[in-house]
């Protein structure tokens, strides 16, 4: 890639990336429940959407396994604490049955709280220091994935602080400012990239 397309890539990846960092942590459900009302329905209707969507979302910063445990066991006011907004689109419901697509957003600094309180090892920043980046690495070939990783890395002197390994997925930090090199770094060694609510997912 010449010096100026890098320059570019570099630029438009910033504005991009800049902006879904800053993106609210939400997520949908889509729900159908059947109870004896359809008040108790909609009732049970948002709570698994509430713990769908915690899970989901907040599994993008924590341990899975210790968020899940901790989800499952909170009740239902103890989570409804952590939404901070809440939309119900596709409403449908009868005397016993109750179906939506439920979306709400997750209060950052709230889940920050209760997840340190609950004691759930978890990456998710204040949303204002921009200081890092999490990066949730996929790869076929874990061993060739990450020696290829770790050597973009270092030739790009971009330093990867390892926050949790389950079997073929890697969750890393890197420092924001180098967010677009580290980008175009392994955009151009072949990987593919998305990003979700400020979390860069890389793919190989």
């Amino acid at each position: 890639m010449s010096i100026s397309k890098k320059i570019l890539f570099a630029s438009f990846c910033a504005i991009v990336f800049g902006a879904a960092a800053a993106a609210d942590l939400s997520g949908v459900a889509s729900v159908n429940v059947t109870s004896d009302t359809a008040a108790a329905a909609k009732d049970m209707a948002l709570d698994e959407a509430r713990r769908q969507i915690i899970s989901d979302v907040l599994g993008q910063y924590a341990i899975p396994d210790q968020l899940e445990e901790v989800v499952k066991n909170s009740s239902s006011g103890v989570l409804t604490n952590l939404i901070a907004t809440t939309s119900i689109d596709s409403e449908q419901q009868s005397n016993t049955t109750y179906s939506a697509n439920i979306s709400m957003t997750i209060d950052r600094n709230a889940a920050r709280t209760w997840m340190t309180d609950n004691n759930i090892q978890n990456w998710l920043t204040d949303g204002n220091s921009g200081d890092s980046v999490v990066v949730q690495v996929a790869m076929t070939d874990k061993l060739a994935g990450w020696m290829e990783l770790n050597q973009i890395a270092r030739q790009e002197g971009i330093d990867l602080s390892t926050k949790y390994i389950n079997g073929n997925q890697i969750t890393i930090e890197i420092p924001a400012a180098r967010r677009a090199d580290f980008t175009i770094a392994v955009r151009e060694s072949g990987w593919r990239y998305a990003d979700q609510n400020g979390v860069l997912h890389i793919i190989k």
